[in-house]
Order: structure tokens, then sequence, then C-alpha cells
């Protein structure tokens, strides 16, 4: 189990930092299993650094170091040895638990940020709302075909979150992208396909739309709607 391997190389390594002045400190590595020695410290250190930084804040390093030294010593047990797995599995499968319900609330927050959203936005001025709910500005109106389900196409992209926060974008990174209509969100795959080639339109796409309870890893959480400025190059097939 990937946690009580973090622990126990926390262990190893804090138990050696409380007895620091028995340990004489190392200028330079003269030998293969001096090398050896410091690149297995090294990254026992960085690996204890981020666990510290990454779930183990409430850890009482002193009371860790103690039962860290009763095990080596096999003295003075505090709790008996058989309910130490399931100690910590408890603890952490609370944590974990806590965790979700806290994500779990926080998604909430975002779904109804979004149903506000959209549901402003859907009176302004130039928007135009789809029976599925995706909602849409025309900024320049092309004169090419449009697309349907069996196409490929090539476009340009901005996409934000409401508060405008860019978190992918073909613009910025100068180079158009290319793919088939189905192979993107729904919200995606029907907006283009109201798209002349040389049209430019900007999607406002509810969550349903977009990726719902599962979004990519990065900036975009569970239920958020999204934004779309969406060129329409060219239509490759």
């Amino acid at each position: 189990m990937r946690i009580i391997k973090s622990i126990l190389s926390i262990a190893v390594v804090a138990s050696m930092v409380s007895c620091g002045n028995q340990v004489k400190e190392v200028k330079s590595l003269e030998t293969e299993i001096d090398s050896v020695s410091y690149a297995a410290g090294l990254s026992t250190g960085i690996n204890m650094n981020r666990q510290f930084q990454n779930g183990f804040e409430e850890v009482n390093k002193d009371v860790f170091i103690q039962g860290f030294k009763n095990g080596i010593d096999s003295l003075n047990f505090l709790i008996d040895e058989k309910d130490t797995q399931k100690i910590i599995q408890t603890y952490f499968k609370k944590k974990q638990e806590e965790k979700k319900k806290a994500e779990l609330a926080k998604a909430e927050v975002y779904k109804k940020e979004g149903v506000t959203f959209l549901e402003a936005n859907k009176a302004k001025e130039g928007v135009v709302t789809t029976a599925s709910g995706l909602q849409y500005i025309i900024l320049n109106k092309g004169k090419g075909k449009k697309p349907t389900t069996t196409s490929r196409v090539k476009v340009h992209y901005h996409g934000t979150l409401l508060d405008g926060t860019v978190f992918d974008s073909s613009v910025d990174k100068g180079t158009p992208a290319e793919f088939g209509v189905t192979q993107v969100i729904k919200g995606w795959t029907e907006g283009l396909q109201l798209m002349n080639v040389g049209s430019k339109y900007k999607f406002f796409i509810p969550q349903e739309l977009a990726y719902g309870a599962n979004p990519r890893p990065g900036v975009i959480k569970p239920y958020m709607a999204l934004v779309f400025e969406v060129e329409l190059l060219e239509i490759k097939k």
C-alpha cells in the first residue's frame, strides 16, 4: 500500500534526523556505496518532503519518531502491534471520505454557478439557446459549408472558465487544431454543425454538454460550464 510505504520512508528519515548529533556530516562521496547510500537518502528525503506537503500535515512528528524507535527496539509499545495497520487504514479512509465530501460540496457550487450564469446569459442580446441548452453568439458569419458528424475540421479556439481563466487555447499556441466533429465534447459537436466555414462563434456550454462530473485534470472542475470562442477554418473531409 503506497500510504504505508510512504509512512515507512518518512519514519526512517525522521528517526535519523532525530539523532542528528550522532550522524557525521559528509562533505563528499568517496565510494560507490557512499553514492548509493546518499542517493537512497536523498530520494527518501525528497519523498518525505512531498508527503508532508500533501496530506501528512497533521502528523505529530515527535510521537511518530517515538513509534518508529519503539518498533525497531521492540520495546514499550503504546498500542498492540496487530492493530497498527487497522489504525492507519481507518484514519486514511476517513480522510479520503472527508475529501470526497468536500469535493462533492464544491462540485455542487460549480453546478449552481453554471446554471445561474447561463440563466442570466440567455437573456442577453445576440445569445441564442438551442433545445439542448447550448448557448452561442455569432461573432462572424462565414459563407462556406457546414460540417456534419462525419466531417473532420480545422479550427482555432480559445477556452475559458466562467471567470475568464484560460484553460486551453490553440490561438495562444499559434497552431490550429484538427479533429473529427464527434471526437469532442457534446457542446462542440452540436455547435460546430451550426457553423459555416469562415464563421467564428462564442459558445456557452452547460456542464452536461461539457465534461460533467468527470472533467479533465487541471482547472476544469466537476460540473463546470465552459466558454469557447471557435473559428471554423476548414472542413478537411
